[in-house]
């Protein structure tokens, strides 16, 4: 896993850039979407838990908080076309603290060898879409008051067929990334 390997410091410019180009990755996948009542269907999820692989659980999370953050700031890096404090409040706001839970999650997975084999790589993933849906359906369905059922209809029902292939192009996805990001200059 890179960079964080027992034993390895990172440096701080290394981190940094990791991070810059992590968020840029949510940025544009977030515009990648297929607008849906109340949540948008978009790419992040994939590149949240590919981060989460290729970074570890540290710097997997601290790439979506600096994601969270410059939405905060008002930066158009949402799926939504505004950022600022709305959409951290709004319909997608469980989802979008899911990044930083799944990212987490998946990074603990990796560093433990999950990322090493297709299948268990794949079955992270998919802890990881289901640690996303939870934050995202206990949002819309207490945060926003949708109410469990109808919560599941729109937050969750759309979304699993897309996770499960998701899952399956980042497991397999995951070794070519590695070899990139492994390269040493």
């Amino acid at each position: 896993m890179w960079p964080t390997r027992p034993g390895e410091t990172v440096g701080a410019l290394r981190a940094v850039v990791l991070v810059a180009l992590g968020s840029a990755l949510m940025a544009l996948s977030a515009k990648v979407n297929l607008p849906l009542p109340y949540v948008p269907m978009t790419l992040q999820t994939l590149v949240v838990l590919m981060i989460g692989a290729a970074y570890g659980w540290r710097l997997g999370s601290a790439t979506m908080i600096a994601y969270l953050a410059e939405g905060a700031m008002g930066l158009p890096v949402f799926a939504g076309p505004v950022g600022g404090i709305a959409p951290l409040l709004g319909p997608t706001a469980g989802y979008l603290y899911g990044f930083v839970l799944a990212a987490f999650v998946i990074g603990w997975f990796a560093e433990r060898g999950w990322d090493r084999n297709v299948v268990l790589l794949f079955a992270a993933m998919a802890v990881g879409h289901v640690v996303i849906f939870i934050a995202g359906f206990g949002w819309l369905a207490y945060g926003i008051g949708l109410g469990a059922t109808k919560a599941w209809a729109v937050g969750v029902v759309p979304f699993i067929a897309a996770s499960v292939v998701k899952n399956a192009l980042g497991a397999a996805l995951m070794p070519a990334v590695r070899r990139i990001v492994d390269r040493r200059v």
